[in-house]
């Protein structure tokens, strides 16, 4: 997961690439569009103006709570950024949602965790009566 990080006096941005996919010839055009929106209006607008943007600093503001319904989508994510390429526990798993800016319960977490990997989407495994979550693709490239 890349991250573009601009600031331009007072106002910064910070996009990461988990929800689009930025390549070497058009990262100078995104920054450089960033940096125009930015001296034109104030940052509240240059954000609001941006589709499915999500604001969230994680010393400063409290992760937005999810629905049940989409923890598993969420969890997807997570797996596409590589962060179950090792087992993870499912408190560490709460934990980097909550980096992410997502709320969830970690009952809610473990369920959808152990759905997931009685469906194959990933791997469970058992060390130290922990439960820890594997992504099947990890395990496949090593």
């Amino acid at each position: 997961m890349a991250k573009i990080r601009i600031k331009q006096g007072s106002n910064e941005i910070e996009i990461d690439s988990r929800d689009f996919y930025v390549d070497n010839d058009s990262v100078a055009d995104v920054i450089a569009s960033l940096k125009q929106l930015l001296n034109e209006r104030p940052q509240t607008d240059v954000m609001n103006s941006l589709d499915n943007a999500e604001f969230h600093e994680p010393e400063f503001s409290s992760p937005s709570t999810i629905a049940v319904d989409d923890i598993k989508n969420k969890l997807r994510i997570l797996a596409k950024d590589s962060f179950f390429d090792q087992p993870k526990t499912v408190g560490e798993t709460v934990a980097q949602m909550s980096e992410y800016g997502w709320s969830a319960s970690p009952f809610d977490v473990s369920v959808a965790l152990t759905k997931m990997a009685f469906n194959k989407e990933f791997l469970k495994n058992t060390t130290d009566q922990r439960n820890q979550y594997i992504s099947k693709e990890a395990l496949l490239t090593n």
